[in-house]
C-alpha cells in the first residue's frame, strides 16, 4: 500500500470579474430549487435573494455560507463564491501529504488495509490514486509500468487500452458507468482538468459489444444487485460491485475531495478465490 500527494488542483471556478450573484443563481437554477423556496431555507426573504442575484445587494460573508449550504454547494466552490462577494477564503486547502493530515492518511491506510484481501483505494477529485492496497494490486500484475508512474490515474488506467480495458469483460457497460460518473462531478464542480481527463479516456476505443461472459457462473447464475465489474485474473473472472465514500461535512478542500472506493465481491467464488490467495 502507498499513499502519495497529489498532483495540482483545480483552480477556483469562479472567473475574474464575475460577481457572486450570478453564480448563486446559477447553483440555485442548477439545484432547481426557487428564490422563495431559498429564502424559507436560509431565512432570508425572496426580495433579497433577488437583489444579491441581481448584484443590488452585497451579502454578507455569513449569507453566502448560509446560501451555499442549503444549495450544498461543494467545499472548493465555496470558496468562489466568497472570493467573488469580496471575502477571504473560509476553508483550506491542505496537501495530503502534510503533517496536520496524518491522522487522517492513518486512517485510510488503517481502513483499506483492513478491507484486504478484496481492493480498495482513495482518489482525489480528478482521480489520481492517492492510496490502494494489495488487492488493488493484484488486479494490476501485468500492467505496462509506464502507466503505473506516478501520478497513478484511477480512470486512465482503467479505461486505457493497454491497462484494465483489456481484461474487463463487460467492458461497454462499466465504460458507460464511469463516463456518466464523471459528467455527473463535471456538472457539478465545472472542473477543467477533470473535463480534459473525460475527454481522454471517452476517446479510447471500445469494442463494438462485450466479451462473452456465459462462462462467469458454470453452473448456475447469480442475481447481481448492482452493476458487476466483470474483470480476469489468471484465466479467472472475478466479479465486484463498488461502494465510494466520502468524508462527513469536510472543513478542507482537499478532504471534501477525497473518495474511498471498495471493490465487495458480487458473488462468492470471488470471494473464496480472494482469500485463498491471501491465506
Amino acid at each position: 500500500m502507498s499513499i502519495d500527494p497529489p498532483g495540482p488542483v483545480a483552480a477556483p471556478s469562479a472567473r475574474t470579474g464575475t460577481g457572486v450573484g450570478p453564480l448563486l443563481r446559477a447553483w440555485r437554477e442548477r439545484r432547481r430549487v426557487s428564490q422563495l423556496e431559498l429564502a424559507l431555507r436560509a431565512d432570508s426573504s425572496a426580495r433579497h435573494i433577488s437583489f444579491v442575484e441581481t448584484g443590488r445587494s452585497r451579502p454578507s460573508e455569513e449569507m453566502v455560507l448560509r446560501l451555499a449550504e442549503h444549495l450544498d454547494v461543494p467545499v472548493r466552490e465555496r470558496n468562489a463564491l466568497l472570493l467573488a462577494a469580496g471575502y477571504a477564503p473560509r476553508y483550506a486547502e491542505t496537501p495530503f501529504d502534510a503533517p496536520s493530515l496524518d491522522a487522517l492518511r492513518e486512517g485510510v491506510e488503517r481502513l483499506i488495509q483492513g478491507y484486504e484481501p478484496y481492493p480498495a483505494l482513495v482518489v482525489d477529485a480528478t482521480y489520481d490514486v492517492l492510496a490502494a492496497n494489495r488487492g488493488i494490486a493484484l488486479l494490476l500484475e501485468g500492467v505496462p509500468d509506464r502507466l503505473l508512474a506516478p501520478p497513478l490515474n484511477a480512470m486512465r488506467l482503467t479505461l486505457h487500452p493497454e491497462g484494465l480495458a483489456p481484461r474487463i469483460r463487460n467492458l461497454r457497460a462499466w465504460r458507460g458507468h464511469l463516463l456518466a460518473q464523471m459528467d455527473r462531478q463535471i456538472a457539478l464542480s465545472r472542473s477543467e482538468p477533470l473535463r480534459a481527463l473525460y475527454e481522454e479516456v471517452a476517446a479510447y476505443p471500445v469494442p463494438e459489444r462485450d466479451a462473452a461472459v456465459e462462462d462467469h457462473e458454470p453452473h448456475a447464475p447469480v442475481p447481481h444487485f448492482a452493476l458487476p465489474l466483470l474483470i480476469e485474473h489468471e484465466g479467472r473472472v472475478l466479479s465486484f460491485v463498488s461502494s465510494i465514500s466520502t468524508f462527513n461535512t469536510p472543513m478542507d478542500v482537499t478532504v471534501a475531495e477525497l473518495a474511498i472506493e471498495t471493490f465487495l465481491p458480487a458473488d462468492p467464488a470471488t470471494g473464496k478465490y480472494l482469500h485463498s490467495l491471501s491465506s
